[in-house]
């Protein structure tokens, strides 16, 4: 909804820029991502860009990216094939929603440590590490909702990202995540990190279908799937504004 979610910047290109532009472009823009994208034959290279450096993935960014797509440059299009720096990436459209299908990335348990408690002043369940982030599991949503980390110390756990969760009350699964080391202390919604917390929830909870929700402050509900190797992440989204870039 307007002003909800994770607002994304979406730059469509005949043909790549260099990459000094892009970045300054992401600075400019001020977002948690800017994504970039190109038209080669039938499938499209997109990349993304916090305002402070390229990331290798992006969920939020890729679904306004399809959305940018399907409704003002392919409109026949169902499905999207990107290319990304972590591969393959398929967008499809379902009515209302769009569905990512993203590679899953298994957490694995690892010890937790002095730092996570003092940054979150409060002792964990399990942390674990799965792709390029830290996940730290905790035993109440309303801790979820209601806490404010040391960003400093935040900084020091993870260099990419830091997810906080839990069992949710309404949804599945709540979660935050926090990634000060890319210029972004708090992302609003964030598709990258589910490709870590559906394999972990569908341990504990043993299903494999989820309607998870991130509560930031934005906030925002994805509906989720664990695929095996891969897993599917579904939302929508609205479009809030157009302009020229004049470089």
């Amino acid at each position: 909804k307007l002003f909800g979610g994770n607002p994304a910047a979406v730059v469509p290109l005949e043909r790549w820029i260099d990459e000094k532009t892009m970045q300054n472009i992401a600075m400019e823009n001020n977002l948690s991502e800017t994504a970039f994208f190109v038209k080669e034959n039938s499938h499209y290279h997109i990349r993304w860009f916090t305002p402070v450096n390229e990331v290798d993935l992006c969920g939020h960014a890729t679904l306004a990216s399809s959305f940018v797509i399907f409704n003002f440059i392919e409109k026949n299009l169902s499905q999207i094939k990107f290319i990304s720096k972590s591969g393959e990436l398929i967008v499809e459209k379902e009515n209302d929603l769009i569905s990512l299908n993203f590679p899953s990335n298994q957490p694995k348990k690892t010890q937790t440590s002095e730092l996570i408690q003092k940054a979150f002043q409060r002792a964990p369940i399990e942390v674990l590490q799965g792709g390029n982030y830290t996940l730290v599991i905790f035993d109440s949503e309303e801790f979820i909702r209601t806490c404010e980390p040391n960003f400093e110390l935040v900084k020091k756990i993870d260099p990419h990202g830091v997810i906080i969760s839990s069992k949710g009350k309404e949804a599945d699964f709540v979660s935050r995540m926090f990634a000060p080391n890319e210029g972004i202390d708090e992302d609003p919604v964030t598709g990258s990190s589910h490709t870590v917390l559906i394999p972990y929830w569908t341990e504990i909870l043993g299903k494999k279908i989820f309607r998870a929700k991130q509560v930031s402050k934005r906030g925002g509900a994805l509906f989720c799937e664990n695929l095996g190797s891969r897993v599917k992440i579904a939302g929508n989204a609205v479009l809030y504004a157009t302009a020229d870039l004049f470089l």
